[in-house]
């Protein structure tokens, strides 16, 4: 008997194993699918045959300038000046591409992570108003701050939604312990949300016009001029805080199944429910400092993910959530900016518009199931 059961979980953990490396293959092509019609789709079109050449070009230069200590880093407005569709390529596209599945990916694992906090599968940094508080400390550094800080980089908008998402997320974790019902929560959240925007509109009144454009522009969600600089600020915090959330996987799934069979395994609860919500909040942070806040993804995408591998385990959940995270806002990025070409819609409306039937859907089965 126990020689069955031992080798129905090893069946078991074969079949995870094998349709997750199915579905990370399937993410990873569509992502690259992704990437090329994003590098090649826009108001100029790249041909195929160009935007080889170029990348052939720009990887040559790169590999070329890394093992010569930067001797060549002249050539570089050779290599992407040398056309318009060369500056296009290397100055507009391939940053914003590149941090749309950054941010993306990271916006969905911190959505993962406060969906195992609170065990509670409609828990996401826009929807508890997460990303909304974030908003309102980065607006109130911009508006009231910037005159005494001057020049208000990356590292300050980021320390600033830190701060913002950190704020709100005690305020949420102080509400979760008075009610149980999951909509419940959702309704708290979307009021805190509220909360956060009038303050934030009210600090704008203060505002001169040239920051009120620059603020609402930003709180509309938008990864239209990205550079480089924000590629390499927004890997050097995702990348490290994947890697952390990679290494809480194991306690994560003790914790899943109950406070106690955590502490029974050895989980010191506080500092993991800590360590949680700090990187939760670091990387909606981040998103929110570089995109402004961006709606439906931290809760629709971690749904998907787990329809995807029909499992929970966050050994193989995380990986996949930052996958499909990125395939999602690359492709919804894509349609922001060509469906109504040259006008630009914002991110945030091209993921409620996929994401919120994911939500309602969702809610729908779950009701169905409670009164079954």
């Amino acid at each position: 008997m126990e020689q069955q059961k031992e080798n129905t979980t090893a069946d078991i953990r074969f079949d995870n194993t094998i349709r997750f490396a199915l579905v990370t293959t399937l993410l990873v092509l569509l992502l690259l699918a992704g990437l090329f019609l994003n590098i090649s789709i826009g108001s100029v079109s790249i041909s195929v045959g160009n935007v080889f050449r170029m990348l052939s070009d720009g990887i040559r230069w790169y590999v070329k300038n890394l093992f010569s200590g930067g001797k060549y880093e002249g050539e570089l407005s050779g290599v992407v000046r040398a056309s318009t569709q060369s500056m296009i390529l290397f100055s507009i596209r391939i940053p914003r591409m590149l941090l749309a599945a950054v941010l993306g990916g990271a916006l969905s694992v911190s959505g993962y992570l406060l969906q195992v906090f609170f065990r509670n599968p409609i828990a996401g940094p826009f929807e508890l108003g997460i990303s909304s508080g974030a908003k309102m400390v980065v607006g109130i550094t911009l508006i009231f701050l910037a005159g005494f800080i001057g020049n208000i980089g990356s590292v300050t908008m980021v320390l600033a939604a830190f701060l913002g998402s950190l704020l709100i997320t005690c305020i949420v974790l102080i509400f979760s312990q008075k009610v149980s019902n999951m909509a419940m929560l959702l309704v708290i959240g979307i009021m805190v949300g509220y909360v956060c925007s009038a303050v934030t509109d009210f600090c704008i009144t203060f505002a001169d016009d040239h920051d009120i454009v620059n603020l609402t522009n930003w709180s509309m969600g938008s990864f239209s001029g990205a550079n480089w600089n924000q590629v390499k600020a927004a890997c050097a915090i995702c990348l490290p805080a994947l890697l952390a959330a990679m290494l809480l996987s194991k306690p994560m799934g003790a914790y899943a199944l109950g406070e106690r069979y955590a502490k029974s395994m050895g989980v010191a609860i506080k500092p993991f429910r800590l360590a949680l919500i700090l990187l939760s909040s670091l990387l909606s942070a981040c998103v929110t400092a570089f995109a402004g806040p961006i709606s439906f993804v931290g809760i629709a995408v971690p749904h998907i993910s787990r329809q995807l591998l029909k499992s929970s385990k966050p050994i193989f959940m995380i990986p996949t959530a930052f996958l499909s995270g990125a395939v999602f806002c690359v492709f919804c990025d894509l349609l922001a900016r060509t469906v109504l070409a040259p006008t630009e819609l914002k991110i945030g409306t091209v993921t409620a518009v996929f994401g919120a039937p994911v939500v309602i859907g969702m809610l729908v089965r779950r009701n169905r199931l409670s009164e079954v």
